[in-house]
């Protein structure tokens, strides 16, 4: 006789996780609370005078989770590699639901945690140092809504940084660094192909310099990726002394121990507001409850198969290795081994805010590879339900952008037998944004090709802090 254990009760030997290093992160956001500190605060005791009716703490604001984030309980994962069109971590809709269970006991973590966002726009002098430190020459120039560096019509090395919050940058280097042997052919990365990739202690040594100009420099380093013959330095940065999620920097060095690529973040994060937190357990708890709404995609798919009898012949018994699951896909267990408490990237109105995160690593089989799956740690009570948008048949959905000033640059996917035109419709605290198509005069039979499009929206006013709005789903749009 077996007993379902919970879901997040321990399938092995109970051990006791080290301690987390929060006591501090505590203290300070008690200290500085960040602009929207939780305090549980009562009123003073005669309630008359202004010395003991001392600035009472409102409450930290809700936080609104964008759709797209999938709120509370939305895994994501590391080194998954989904079908396409799913999100790296998200339970296949048509497969079986997860259920995580811990193999040992779980931390507590800290009381409360603050989130931390990227506000302002990027200065020239911050693009020219990390410039500086890739090696190209030239002066940051305006185009559109970004800073350019070097030569981008044509070989050369081109780094591109968005100007709005939070700055992120794209570098590529497409002209080998040294010439090629007369009668050989040279890789983009500087050398012949088939090249040995460089050890990760020098590929750290390389992406150095970048780390530093990016403000990344005390980062957490894993340099155990490759791309062929080129290795990737990895930097997850420590913020407010909490290990971040989803906010890394990537360094590519090729053979020859020259940077060739790169990406990440270059404005600097800041503190908002501290919200409650809820512990591993419970935070494990929601993780298996919006895996069981996501998995098992509402197929039937029956009973267990078995053979059919000739005519005359008795029914043959049921596979004893298979466990009917009432017409649901039976759920896949995968082993939860650590919990540390962190920062997470998702979406808030449309931006990319590190949120107070359970880092989870899981690992599905026994000596398998393992995955980090991540799930917020704000007790529910402080976040806000998003409404689930519904995408009109036909219309485009708008999946970034970038703002300087008056200037708003949208992003979607469209057809190249179509004209593509972007409006805005501006209100107080929103500027909603709707795609319009037109299949071009003459293209009687197109090819079926989607491709990557940006179009450029001159506002009334500059955008500020209000919220970019997808008129076709009505979703908020992630700043690109």
């Amino acid at each position: 006789m077996s007993t379902e254990r919970p879901d997040n009760d321990v399938t092995g030997p109970r051990r006791r996780r080290p301690p987390l290093a929060v006591a501090s992160v505590a203290a300070a956001v008690l200290l500085a609370g960040g602009g929207g500190a939780y305090w549980a605060s009562t009123a003073s005791g005669d309630g008359g005078s202004a010395d003991s009716a001392t600035a009472a703490k409102k409450p930290a604001p809700m936080l609104a989770l964008d759709a797209s984030a999938d709120g509370p309980g939305s895994p994501s994962s590391a080194s998954d590699s989904p079908p396409a069109g799913i999100a790296p971590g998200e339970p296949d809709p048509g497969g079986p639901p997860v259920i995580y269970r811990a193999a040992g006991e779980l931390p507590d973590g800290p009381d409360e945690a603050a989130v931390h966002h990227a506000k302002g726009t990027v200065a020239s002098a911050d693009v020219a140092r990390l410039a500086k430190a890739l090696g190209i020459p030239g002066t940051p120039r305006t185009e559109g809504t970004s800073w350019v560096v070097g030569d981008d019509d044509g070989p050369g090395a081109l780094l591109k940084v968005a100007k709005q919050a939070p700055g992120t940058w794209t570098f590529a280097r497409t002209t080998p660094s040294k010439p090629c042997e007369p009668g050989k052919m040279c890789a983009n990365g500087a050398t012949e192909p088939g090249g040995d990739p460089v050890t990760e202690k020098a590929a750290k040594a390389a992406a150095a310099p970048v780390l530093k100009a990016a403000g990344q420099d005390d980062a957490a380093l894993n340099a155990g990726q490759l791309m062929g013959d080129v290795r990737v330095v990895n930097a997850d940065p420590k913020v407010d002394g909490l290990p971040t999620y989803g906010w890394s920097t990537g360094v590519q060095v090729g053979p020859d121990g020259k940077v060739t690529g790169g990406s990440g973040h270059l404005k600097a994060l800041e503190k908002g507001a501290t919200y409650p937190a809820v512990g591993a357990d419970e935070a494990l708890k929601q993780l298996n409850e919006a895996s069981r709404g996501k998995g098992d995609g509402g197929r039937d798919i029956g009973g267990c198969a078995t053979p059919v009898p000739l005519e005359g012949e008795p029914k043959p018994p049921a596979d004893p290795q298979c466990v009917p699951s009432n017409g649901k896909r039976a759920p896949v267990t995968q082993t939860v081994e650590d919990a540390v408490f962190g920062l997470a990237l998702n979406y808030v109105d449309g931006r990319q805010t590190l949120v107070p995160s359970w880092l989870f690593t899981v690992r599905q089989a026994p000596g398998g590879p393992e995955n980090t799956v991540t799930q917020v740690a704000v007790d529910p009570k402080f976040i806000e339900k998003p409404d689930a948008p519904t995408t009109p048949s036909g219309d485009r959905k708008v999946t970034s952008y970038g703002a300087d000033g008056r200037t708003l640059e949208v992003t979607f996917w469209g057809g190249v037998c179509s004209t593509y035109t972007a409006s805005a419709e501006e209100s107080a605290g929103q500027v909603r944004i709707t795609v319009t198509e037109k299949p071009q005069e003459g293209k009687k039979a197109c090819i079926m090709i989607a491709k990557e499009l940006t179009r450029t929206v001159t506002l009334e006013k500059p955008l500020g802090d209000r919220t970019v709005i997808d008129a076709a789903s009505g979703g908020a749009v992630p700043r690109g």
